[in-house]
């Protein structure tokens, strides 16, 4: 029993003894090791100056610049149909022709109506002229003394019921002639024919079919003629970058159906009137309707195909740039004193009222850059101007010649901080092939 005691002792002291010596180690680290540096590996560039084109992607489709959808304006069978889908037309062209029987009858209707009325005005006409005669013989009579005021009363009278006859009469012919007019022009829409040249694009109905015309709702669709040697892309571009695009701005347009070929167009027409889709949700999108006018290079460019389009709304020469990913946001690292004057952290000492002011409105975010400077990142503010996919202008805050950091993008974006100590990768791995070479 002695003996079993005597190793169990033994085994609490060496496991007290080595969580006590791991302790010790933990202390030590943290006491020794807490002021080392965290040193970041980061890629550099040289500041220089390059052309930037500043380019609004957006996508959408092709449509022809002028066409326009046919709609009957009478309703009616169709009874002769020359043309099919994809066929060329001539403005003035006959497209369809409505089966006319039925306005015919109603035009030699109105014609008949109208000759009746025109005889029933000659009656009128001489009524009117005897009684107009009447009325002056007996107003002559009545100056001399020998017609009675009764005999008078009675002509005139007479003389203007004849001539109200008359007027009515003459109102009714024009109200013939209108009803003439009108079924002759409903007879003529019988015949629709192509209101330009182009062609057939879209054919919806066939011979024998019949069809509405307008005055039924908004009438049958019958076919779209269009111009297919003038085409445009309709894109949509976000509210944001809108205001950048201007009429005669040039585009490069990429056509699905054309892989990686790239067409000339050039801005023709910025829509005023929003079109935005998921209103009244988190995915709520406001784009603008832009035409461009596509430069076909003597290729078939159907309509409805799709494309992406980049318009190039400005560019600027031999300007100081940076990569885009080197441009960061920081709203800490401006209030810090230091003694260098030239130091950007510095800002003027602010009195009582005036850091109370600045603690009750919130900092906004500072775009800025990194340089790397002897083994550390120095944070300079910077405004920038216009960009590409890969570059930015910088307008004030460099003056060219210096090492930018431009990655990692999680380092420039979090990690970096004014003075942090850094390690050029780009420029050790350049060293690392002069030794090489060496």
């Amino acid at each position: 029993m002695a003996k079993t005691k005597g190793k169990k002792s033994k085994k609490k002291v060496v496991i007290f003894g080595g969580i006590f010596l791991l302790a010790v180690v933990v202390i030590l680290l943290v006491a020794f090791g807490g002021n080392d540096e965290h040193i970041i590996s980061v890629d550099t560039e040289e500041v220089t100056k390059r052309d930037i084109t500043q380019v609004v992607a957006a996508t959408g489709k092709i449509y022809p610049e002028f066409q326009i959808i046919i709609t009957p304006e009478v309703t009616g069978e169709i009874v002769e149909l020359p043309f099919e889908e994809g066929d060329h037309v001539e403005k003035g062209d006959l497209l369809i022709r409505i089966k006319p029987d039925i306005y015919i009858a109603q035009r030699n209707k109105a014609q008949a109506n109208l000759e009746s009325s025109q005889a029933n005005l000659s009656v009128r006409e001489a009524l009117y002229k005897q009684y107009d005669a009447d009325f002056k013989r007996i107003q002559g009579l009545f100056e001399k003394g020998l017609a009675s005021t009764s005999e008078l009363e009675r002509a005139e009278s007479a003389f203007y019921q004849r001539k109200g006859e008359l007027e009515a009469q003459k109102a009714s012919v024009a109200q013939s002639k209108e009803s003439l007019s009108e079924s002759e022009e409903q007879l003529a829409k019988t015949a629709i024919n192509s209101p330009l040249t182009g062609t057939i694009s879209q054919l919806n109905v066939e011979r024998g079919e019949r069809i509405l015309g307008s005055g039924f709702s908004q009438g049958t669709n019958l076919m779209t003629v269009a111009d297919l040697t003038k085409m445009e892309a309709r894109v949509e571009v976000d509210e944001n970058d809108v205001v950048l695009v201007s009429v005669g701005d040039t585009a490069r347009i990429e056509i699905d159906a054309f892989g990686e070929k790239k067409f000339l167009g050039i801005v023709s027409q910025i829509g005023n009137s929003a079109q935005t889709t998921g209103f009244g949700t988190q995915d709520e999108v406001v784009n603008f309707e832009v035409k461009i006018a596509i430069d076909l290079e003597g290729q078939m460019i159907r309509p409805g195909m799709s494309c992406d389009s980049d318009v190039e709304t400005e560019t600027r020469k031999s300007v100081l740039s940076v990569p885009i990913q080197s441009v960061t946001a920081r709203t800490e690292g401006f209030d810090k004193d230091k003694k260098d004057s030239t130091d950007v952290n510095e800002e003027p000492v602010k009195t009582e009222d005036q850091e109370e002011n600045s603690s009750t409105k919130k900092q906004k975010p500072k775009e800025v850059v990194f340089i790397a400077n002897d083994g550390s990142a120095k944070m300079l503010p910077v405004k920038t101007g216009i960009s590409n996919d890969s570059y930015i202008e910088i307008t004030e805050g460099l003056e060219g010649g210096e090492r930018i950091i431009s990655g990692p993008y999680r380092a420039i974006s979090k990690e970096l901080k004014n003075e942090a100590k850094v390690i050029d990768r780009s420029k050790k791995g350049k060293d690392a092939k002069k030794e090489t070479k060496n």
